[in-house]
């Protein structure tokens, strides 16, 4: 018997109430989704958590709403206060939020009821922006939450429904008994061990982090002059967009480099711009190619300019890699391998202490990131104790199932981290050889849409928990691009198919991984 049952269009992977995966089990289910199609879109109540709204926080600003008459407006629930004033600054700033009123809002945790005052006053309650209904505002709205990770956390919403007495009971699940952030910090010591608990600050969520580090570089060295932005390689999606919009002005000030092995451009854009360079982004490896820069070079070439280098090793995981000396900031996700349960959002910015500006780094980062909320804490610091065994088990599976794809007809290429063009350099940061990680991407010489609706391993969103999953990774991260003769060329430009596959190796027996992926191939 498969140990991967189908899993319908809609569930929760894994199913539970707090899943950051949803399946989508064809190709048709997947478009729909991306096309907003009715008949699919009303089957998926939740998904990954930036890009499908949780139930709780729907329930919860549903509740908001009525209770305080806010018929005919919309209204985002935020991380904090301060999530809260950065979104309303952001609408009324946009060509659809002039004029309109756009107002913070704060209630009390406890009763739902307005707090007298200024909503702004750093209570400790609901946060969030009411603004009329109107499309473009939405628009904005849910992408700016996107782009920064400030959405209010879903236990947080789940809490308040409880204590609102609109939900029984929390959902119950293990949680860590003692100091949850010190636990956590333990741990990640192990994997960055030149960094003290002062270096270590968890974030709501990856993309909260990323903004957090990206806005507390930008500030420290546009007071230098320095504005412009290099973006190495191709990127996930909400880091570029994060890059092109929070950039000063993106036609100056935001550089693609999409060749993160074309060392050479990097040098002559720093022969020519070198003095305005703020920082170099770059993953360790890419997604999805799964490409790694020569890090070591990358890190000498913004010390002698005086750029910063922020890296992000979020793909291969901070057990496998080891980017801290490198960079001046390390983000990652710890949604990703960290979370191996696949239920919670959370992200981690690490500030190197031998870096020019840590002490500043520190003080800027502290001030702009949102805290993980304490029972996403408990969770987090409940599961993290298995984060190094578990990347030693995908260690262990990963190349068998590379050996597996790279030996097979239909198969047209493997992206690992070992693959010939990224070895050297990856080799470079990995604590040891066989430090592989769990995520590969590969293309067929064959249509996708057969394969993947054949294929019986789990299919969506996310990836670095227990269980696998495989998804058309450009139709799910830009299915803008995928849809039409322009983005196909941009895509083309970045060295990407738009039908290729991402894989994340799961702990299931790596002989069924590999039966499921046969299976689908000889179709």
């Amino acid at each position: 018997m498969s140990v991967f049952p189908h899993l319908p269009l809609g569930r929760r992977i894994p199913d539970r109430l707090h899943a950051v995966s949803v399946s989508l089990p064809t190709m048709r289910d997947l478009i729909g989704y991306e096309e907003k199609n009715p008949a699919i879109v009303r089957q998926i109540a939740s998904g990954y958590p930036r890009f499908v709204l949780h139930p709780c926080l729907r329930q919860l600003a549903e509740h908001l709403v009525r209770q305080h008459g806010l018929a005919g407006r919309t209204l985002w629930l935020t991380a904090s206060a301060r999530s809260a004033a950065g979104l309303a600054a952001h609408l009324a700033a946009t060509p659809a939020g002039r004029g309109a009123r756009i107002t913070p809002f704060a209630a009390d945790p406890s009763t739902g009821s307005v707090r007298p005052g200024s909503p702004l006053a750093g209570q400790v309650g609901l946060h969030g922006v009411v603004h009329p209904e109107n499309p473009d505002l939405l628009n904005e709205a849910k992408t700016f939450l996107q782009n920064t990770g400030m959405f209010l956390g879903s236990r947080e919403a789940e809490d308040a429904l409880v204590r609102l007495g609109i939900l029984r009971a929390i959902e119950p699940e293990p949680l860590f008994a003692g100091d949850a952030l010190a636990e956590i910090r333990r741990v990640l010591r192990r994997a960055l061990p030149a960094a003290g608990d002062a270096d270590l600050f968890p974030a709501c969520s990856g993309m909260n982090a990323i903004y957090a580090a990206f806005r507390a570089v930008s500030e420290l060295q546009a007071a230098r002059g320095r504005t412009l932005w290099v973006q190495l390689g191709w990127l996930y999606r909400d880091t570029i967009a994060l890059l092109k919009r929070f950039t000063p002005d993106p036609a100056r000030d935001y550089v693609h480099l999409p060749d993160v092995f074309d060392f050479a451009a990097l040098e002559r854009l720093f022969a020519e711009k070198g003095d305005r360079i703020a920082g170099i982004f770059a993953e360790t490896p890419t997604n999805p190619l799964i490409q790694t820069p020569d890090v070591s070079a990358l890190a000498a070439l913004a010390r002698r300019h005086g750029a910063r280098l922020i890296l992000d090793p979020s793909i291969a995981s901070l057990f496998c890699v080891d980017v801290l000396a490198h960079a001046d900031v390390v983000v990652n996700s710890l949604t990703k391998f960290a979370a191996s349960e696949g239920d919670i959002m959370a992200g981690l910015v690490a500030v190197n202490p031998a870096a020019p500006d840590a002490g500043a780094l520190r003080r800027s980062i502290a001030q702009k990131l949102e805290p993980v909320y304490p029972r996403d804490l408990a969770r987090l610091a409940a599961e993290i104790g298995g984060y190094e065994p578990f990347m030693a088990k995908l260690n262990a599976a990963t190349p068998r199932i590379v050996a597996f794809l790279e030996s097979h007809p239909k198969v047209k290429r493997v992206y690992w981290p070992l693959s010939p063009e990224s070895r050297g350099n990856y080799l470079g940061i990995a604590r040891t050889p066989g430090a592989v990680g769990g995520m590969l991407s590969f293309t067929l010489k064959t249509p996708l849409a057969p394969f993947y609706d054949a294929v019986r391993l789990p299919k969506g969103p996310s990836f670095g928990m227990k269980n696998s999953l495989i998804s058309p990774f450009i139709y799910i991260a830009h299915y803008d691009l995928v849809k039409n003769a322009a983005g196909r060329a941009e895509l083309a430009a970045g060295g990407i198919e738009p039908d290729l596959l991402r894989l994340s190796v799961g702990t299931e027996p790596v002989e069924d991984i590999i039966t499921a992926l046969a299976e689908a191939l000889a179709k």
